[in-house]
């Protein structure tokens, strides 16, 4: 169960880590993580907080924070625990495992939710059902596209060895994607990757021409511009 729980949240960080790298966000991405830690149900939301932390661990980026909270597999402690995650700033929560914990969080349109369950019926508008089910995934990010109108997806799939299983489900759902690549879990591999993916020699040297012509400018704002343009070279 735990090696389970581990791919899992391994693909969902290394989704949100991607999408961090390709934006060129400067803070660090603040991921909630919304389980039972108390309750009949305590014991898969403390496997599930330990497979984030080796998931995490494994990798390796310093641009990632976790922070737990417990739902109790209660709606109304869901809620609770949900806005105080969103008063110290998190826009993106992994869980609840259960879908009635689902039941008024559709309230906090600030953030995204990546619940663990499979169940798609019912779901908020602000939540994508990361469940077991490839067919249900996919029909929930269908949805998700289709409610926030986005023109181009770009689909990341794990080598593994449901691989196929995926790429049958994005055909049936009949997504239309901009990008489909099939990366590598082992971080090292799949860091060179995500450079690939996002162009990110060609961004890192456009960014250093950047700075170059900002230093040899004469603009009012000189100082200023070339600091904005160091940090992004610091958190790439």
């Amino acid at each position: 169960m735990n090696k389970f729980f581990k791919i899992l949240v391994l693909i969902i960080l290394n989704f949100l880590l991607f999408y961090q790298i390709c934006f060129a966000f400067e803070e660090k991405l603040k991921i909630g993580l919304l389980v039972p830690l108390t309750g009949e149900n305590k014991d898969i939301g403390k496997q599930i907080v330990k497979s984030t932390r080796i998931a995490l661990k494994d990798i390796n980026s310093s641009r990632i924070e976790i922070f737990p909270r417990d739902t109790g597999s209660d709606p109304d402690k869901t809620i609770k625990s949900a806005v105080e995650l969103k008063e110290i700033g998190v826009k993106i929560v992994i869980g609840p495992v259960f879908h009635k914990s689902l039941n008024y969080l559709g309230d906090l349109n600030d953030i995204l939710f990546v619940s663990l369950t499979n169940k798609t019926l019912d779901l908020p508008n602000n939540t994508i059902s990361g469940g077991v089910n490839a067919t249900s995934q996919l029909d929930a990010i269908k949805k998700f596209i289709e409610l926030n109108e986005l023109k181009k997806t770009v689909f990341l799939t794990p080598k593994l060895d449901y691989e196929k299983e995926i790429k049958k489900a994005i055909k049936q759902s009949k997504i239309k994607i901009y990008k489909h690549y099939i990366y590598n879990t082992e971080p090292t591999k799949l860091t060179a990757q995500i450079e690939k993916i996002t162009n990110y020699k060609t961004r890192k040297q456009n960014l250093l021409d950047e700075i170059k012509r900002v230093e040899n400018s004469e603009l009012p704002d000189k100082e200023g511009q070339l600091e904005k343009l160091k940090k992004k070279i610091y958190y790439r």
